[in-house]
Formats: structure tokens, C-alpha cells, sequence
């Protein structure tokens, strides 16, 4: 029994290595290995890496990644955000998890469809989903070539512009689907608007 007693490890024994172990896992977990991944994003990716951001001029105006809200007739409009306080807001993403029978949803949608035609009470087009329902993250910065199409007529007439040249607007900023097969075409509403800023109205 002596023996079995003298042959456990002193307490010192077993907390040195526990904390040796702890101190350079924290060091390399904690700070080698992001400070490591990330100045390797940044030489490789640094676009992406400082945030997708899209500057006019030198003014950072937003980011590829999330989402604004528009309102003007001059500009094309994004599709519905359901976050909260404000749409688009980073740091509450998520949808209004309203389900499709849900009557708060069908009188959201309806709300949205009345506002689209209340702006453009002669299109003829049928109105596209994504420009009446929120995404699940709530900062979708795309929405559909057909929800860009369906808009072309009021922001030409708004801005005086000919509808042929808003449509080659759309056209060439239009996103193809990854290397032609993931995903779907897909229109950025932010860099869109600044692209179409750049036009000269017509008098």
C-alpha cells in the first residue's frame, strides 16, 4: 500500500505539462494560425479578404456580399429584407420565418406587389418573386434578371433614358452561373446603380 501511495505523481507533476500544453495551443491555435490564414487570404484574395468591398471613386459605397435598400424610381430596387431593426443589417441576418401559409406573409407580399405597381402601373410583366419575398439571410445583394427586366422601364423613364440601353446595362451586369453550371444568372442592385449613375440622361 506504501508503495501504490509513493508511486503517484506529485500535483506539480501533472499541472506542469497541462499548462505547457495549454500555453502553446492557445499560441498556435489562437494567434499562429489565424494571423497565418489570414495574411495568406490577403496575398492571395485580398478583394475578398478586406470585405468585397465596392468603392466609387475612393469612397467604399458598400460590398458585393450584402445587400441595400433602394427606393428611388431612378434606381433599380433590391429584393425585400426581413432583418431587424433596419434591412440588411449584418449583424441580425435572417429571414422572417413566416411560412407560406402564413396570412402575414401573403399580406407582406401583397403590400409589395401594390408598391411595385403603384411605381409602374403600365408594365405589363408579371412580377417576379424575389422582388416581393426576403431571402433566408435577409442580405441577398442580387436578385434575378427577370426582377431587373421587370424594373427597366420605370428607371429608363425616370432617368430619360432610351429602354434599350437600360437593358444592355442589365445585360452587362448580368453574373453568369460559376464556370456555366452553379448557380443561377444573377444581377448585383448595388453595382448596377453605379453603373447606371455613370449614363448621361437624355434631354
Amino acid at each position: 500500500m506504501k508503495q501504490a501511495i509513493h508511486a503517484l505523481p506529485r500535483q506539480g507533476g501533472i499541472l506542469r505539462p497541462a499548462l505547457v500544453v495549454f500555453v502553446a495551443l492557445s499560441l498556435v491555435t489562437g494567434l499562429a494560425y489565424p494571423f497565418l490564414t489570414n495574411g495568406i487570404a490577403a496575398a492571395v484574395f485580398p478583394h475578398e479578404a478586406a470585405g468585397s468591398l465596392i468603392r466609387d471613386g475612393d469612397k467604399v459605397v458598400g460590398s458585393e456580399l450584402i445587400g441595400q435598400s433602394f427606393s428611388s424610381p431612378q434606381y433599380f430596387w433590391s429584393r425585400p429584407s426581413a432583418t431587424a431593426p433596419m434591412p440588411y443589417n449584418a449583424a441580425n441576418s435572417g429571414g422572417s420565418n413566416l411560412g407560406p401559409r402564413n396570412p402575414a406573409l401573403a399580406e407582406a407580399i401583397q403590400a409589395r406587389i401594390a408598391l411595385l405597381k403603384a411605381a409602374d402601373p403600365e408594365n405589363p410583366l408579371p412580377v417576379p418573386v424575389d422582388l416581393v419575398t426576403a431571402s433566408g439571410s435577409g442580405l441577398d445583394p442580387h436578385i434575378s434578371p427577370a426582377a431587373a427586366v421587370y424594373q427597366a422601364a420605370r428607371v429608363a423613364r425616370a432617368r430619360n433614358l432610351p429602354r434599350t440601353e437600360v437593358d444592355a446595362l442589365i445585360a452587362a451586369n448580368t453574373e453568369k452561373p460559376w464556370i456555366g453550371l452553379l448557380g443561377d444568372p444573377a444581377v448585383n442592385v448595388l453595382k448596377l446603380n453605379l453603373a447606371l449613375d455613370k449614363l448621361a440622361p437624355r434631354r
